[in-house]
């Protein structure tokens, strides 16, 4: 394996470029408000939640590639759930306790706009995450973003292969604790095992490029920033998604209640991407189908699950449809007093 040396957040490889402020602390995670000259009045609030297994600046990775910039610039109050990076005493936290804090968030980002409801944008876990606090809590959304998250699991395609209750046990994977970042990298890898050698092969080829060099270091950069995945939320989300499959079934149960995805009822966007192999086109759009919402489109773009978020082309295929969709449909309710 190519070693290679890894930029944190914030430097050479300048990645996280937009301005932002934390507005709340809660446990590890973050409530990130990104800095703006002010909303358009009528506009709801935005806020994205990224997997909890990535380190959040996937949507805003640098200057001219972040999705986060483009709905600031679109004229959105934007906020985002960084997830954080997990302690070895959150192998205890669980699917339910991750739902719960991304209710908090959207709770707290309501009492610091006014707004009555607000646009939760997730993209890949975080987007399944969203999925089931919008089944839970319809009534507090202006609309639902799925990008590239996967609601029916057993169009899974090849990662679904991998845990297949037949040869995995998650629980024997956790039994030491959180579930390491180098073992779900390495069941990534498996999905596409040219793509580490086709990399370094642009690499060479193109490396002079000033501007592919940019988006190569920012894009390894936040690749080679992984963290854990909490113990107890990792054998939920294979046991019961993965293997079971009883989101799209109706039986998964949060606390003791039952999240019924026909609750959904605010227009709903689902976003494919074209050469996904974790989030294939089918395992998301599924989603469309079960919620109760009048509306429910969907949006295919080019590229794999990360390129089509971060890719040269995602600024102009992705980010202003997202933007344009948003002011289209999402409901909003903003009482202006409390500006």
């Amino acid at each position: 394996m190519i070693g290679r040396a890894v930029p944190t957040e914030g430097a050479s490889a300048r990645v996280a470029p937009t301005p932002r402020d934390t507005i709340l602390a809660d446990g590890t995670a973050r409530l990130l408000r990104f800095r703006s000259a002010g909303a358009v009045p009528g506009r709801p609030p935005v806020l994205c939640v990224p997997s909890m297994i990535n380190r959040w600046y996937v949507m805003d990775l640098r200057e001219g590639v972040s999705l986060a910039a483009a709905l600031v610039e679109g004229g959105h109050d934007t906020w985002l759930l960084d997830w954080g990076v997990p302690e070895d005493e959150d192998r205890y936290r669980t699917w339910d306790d991750a739902v719960e804090r991304l209710a908090r968030m959207v709770r707290r980002v309501k009492r610091e706009t006014g707004a009555e409801r607000v646009v939760v944008l997730g993209y890949c876990m975080g987007a399944t995450l969203s999925s089931v606090y919008a089944a839970l809590h319809p009534d507090e959304l202006a609309a639902l973003i799925n990008l590239a998250g996967p609601i029916d699991f057993e169009q899974g395609g090849l990662l679904r292969a991998l845990v297949d209750e037949d040869h995995f046990d998650p629980r024997a994977m956790t039994s030491a604790g959180n579930l390491p970042a180098e073992m779900m990298q390495s069941g990534f890898v498996a999905l596409g095992p040219t793509g580490q050698l086709s990399k370094w092969v642009a690499l060479a080829d193109r490396g002079l490029d000033p501007e592919f060099r940019a988006a190569f270091d920012a894009l390894e950069a936040w690749a080679g920033d992984n963290i854990p995945f909490p113990g107890a939320c990792y054998v939920t989300y294979i046991e019961e998604l993965y293997q079971k499959n009883r989101l799209a079934k109706g039986e998964l149960r949060v606390r003791g209640r039952a999240v019924d995805l026909r609750n959904v009822r605010c227009p709903v966007l689902t976003i494919v991407a074209s050469r996904d192999t974790i989030c294939p086109p089918e395992a998301a759009t599924a989603l469309n189908a079960l919620v109760g919402s009048e509306r429910a489109d969907v949006l295919e773009v080019p590229g794999g699950h990360v390129g089509a978020v971060v890719g040269s082309r995602a600024p102009k295929a992705l980010y202003p449809k997202i933007v344009s969709w948003i002011h289209e449909h999402a409901r909003s309710e903003v009482n202006d007093a409390a500006r």
